[in-house]
């Protein structure tokens, strides 16, 4: 019979906790690598461009659109149309989530109210919201009020659907087990339905994130004053195809910063869900 060393003993469970775990590797380059395929683009454009297979006339390059973008930062120019529609963005969501938030809570969790008003408000939703700019213009005429319009029901409609769908299909057995516990209506609320219905929200939040930015490059272009749509209209006007470029960037940089501020706050406030923890 083989002797045992007196020293050995088995691994216990806080030792495996403390041995060294290797990560992934998309997770330990997770830092760098979203930026991996942009950057190669930018590269291929510019070197595109230097060599003749991409015209000037046709796309500036990239270092040129980085040029003016530095041209117009100096001005002050760059930093008040990219504040101005910063703020109308802001104002529509506010104005627009809140509402839609309000009414899918409302609808979710009473079927009097969902019977009342979700027929009516998917009428309206397949609606085109471009279709709407002529009676928009009519009702509001062309000024902040019709550009506020416009982004708020562009955001009304995803938070409202999501809402009203995570608050209907939290899992009925996690309520009742909370009527079983008895909890008041208040606490089964903010402990059980709404932490339920939290991933569906979010989901509506970053969809109405995109749809935000798409409709105010349209309610940019309404006889405004500032913001990058004026600013790229101007541009096209004179042919400053850098501007027009510059402004297009930007936005997909802004709608980019608003997905990962909100991606942020969603694996934050879903710290609990283990399908969020391991982000």
């Amino acid at each position: 019979m083989t002797a045992v060393d007196p020293a050995f003993r088995f691994p216990t469970r806080q030792d495996r906790k403390s041995l060294p775990v290797a990560r992934p590797w998309h997770l330990r380059h997770a830092a760098w690598l979203p930026f991996l395929v942009p950057g190669l683009i930018l590269v291929l454009w510019e070197i595109g461009s230097h060599v003749g297979l991409i015209s000037t006339q046709i796309l500036p390059r990239p270092s040129a659109v980085l040029v003016k973008a530095w041209d117009l930062a100096l001005t002050g120019e760059l930093f008040l149309h990219l504040g101005v529609s910063t703020l109308r963005a802001l104002g529509g969501l506010a104005i627009g989530g809140t509402l839609g938030f309000a009414l899918g809570l409302a609808n979710g969790l009473s079927a009097r109210s969902a019977l009342l008003t979700d027929t009516s408000v998917q009428m309206v939703r397949n609606i085109p919201i471009l279709a709407l700019i002529p009676l928009v213009i009519i009702w509001f005429g062309v000024g902040e009020t019709a550009r506020l319009f416009l982004v708020s029901i562009s955001v009304f409609f995803p938070i409202y659907i999501n809402t009203f769908h995570g608050v209907r299909n939290v899992d009925p057995q996690l309520i009742e087990m909370g009527r079983a516990y008895g909890m008041s209506r208040r606490s089964l609320f903010g402990k059980v339905i709404f932490p339920g219905a939290l991933p569906s929200i979010f989901v509506g939040l970053r969809y109405a994130l995109g749809l935000m930015w798409f409709v105010l490059v349209v309610a940019e272009t309404l006889a405004a004053k500032a913001g990058l749509g004026y600013m790229a209209m101007q541009a096209r006007e004179f042919m400053m195809l850098d501007v027009v470029v510059l402004s297009i960037l930007l936005y997909a940089l802004l709608g980019k910063l608003a997905d990962v501020v909100t991606r942020a706050l969603e694996v934050r406030a879903l710290a609990w869900n283990p399908a969020y923890a391991r982000h």
